[in-house]
């Protein structure tokens, strides 16, 4: 068997173990936890409607009420800041789902402005680490030659740990900004880094929803786009040096598998 074939194999079922093992893992960590609040809240709601006499479906609108209430409380959403920080968490595929279009034009426009920004934002993204990584390349290869080392070509391999120190720096970075302002633990502010710039999003912890920061705290606002958009930046200039040193492993095997069949039809011949 070729061995791009036994590497796509390999990588399929380490993928699907990952899989099965992170399934593990968090159905050991998350799963007693969730049973405990799950009676402890069913616990306090049966309290609540015992207390002020409340029927079920009275507590159920109030509940709905609550949770609409949200994001108003948060602050303004939709103003022109709101809006541009909500456009940004569409194109990049963050999605928090801290606000969301109400409106039916403003659903529909959601749509078609996610399918034309995704693409967009995906080759831009791209585009810029490529750039990126053009610029570390003759920043090594340059502090190389101005230590007068021997060989001053540029690997792979330090381009690929430079951006990893790249990315520690800008996610180790936001960590201490998030937690200054907006009151979060470290590791809290270090988890909301994360689940950001890998664009997950979960939304549990959502930047400028406190004190309606969106519309009083501008220098704020910049900064949280800054993070975003420059941290993307920098993933992406990351995943473009991975993906390339894997395209560069598998078509180093091709040519090499591609050599041997030469060379065996050669002897036959």
């Amino acid at each position: 068997m070729k061995k791009v074939n036994v590497r796509t194999l390999s990588l399929l079922v380490c993928a699907l173990t990952y899989l099965l093992l992170g399934a593990a893992i968090f159905d050991a960590l998350e799963s007693d936890y969730e049973e405990k609040q799950r009676a402890k809240l069913y616990k306090m709601r049966a309290e609540y409607t015992d207390k002020y006499n409340i029927s079920t479906k009275d507590f159920d609108e109030i509940e709905m009420m609550s949770f609409e209430l949200v994001p108003y409380n948060a602050g303004i959403q939709w103003k022109f800041a709101g809006a541009f920080y909500f456009c940004t968490t569409v194109i990049t595929t963050i999605g928090y789902g801290h606000s969301s279009p109400r409106t039916v034009s403003g659903r529909l426009f959601c749509m078609f402005y996610a399918l034309v920004g995704i693409p967009l934002s995906l080759v831009t993204y791209q585009a810029i680490g490529e750039r990126l990584n053009t610029f570390m390349a003759y920043a090594v290869k340059h502090l190389k030659k101005c230590l007068r080392l021997k060989k001053t070509h540029v690997s792979q391999t330090e381009l690929v740990l430079l951006g990893g120190g790249a990315c520690n720096f800008v996610v180790f970075g936001g960590a201490w900004m998030f937690s200054y302002y907006e009151s979060w633990d470290y590791l809290e502010s270090f988890y909301y880094c994360v689940i950001t710039l890998t664009t997950i999003g979960f939304g549990d912890f959502v930047a400028l929803q406190r004190k309606n920061a969106l519309q009083m705290d501008p220098a704020y606002v910049t900064l949280s786009l800054a993070f975003i958009l420059v941290g993307l930046c920098v993933v992406s200039s990351s995943m473009n040096l991975l993906v390339l040193r894997l395209l560069t492993l598998n078509t180093e095997d091709e040519l090499r598998d591609q050599a041997v069949q030469q060379a065996a039809q050669a002897h036959a011949d």
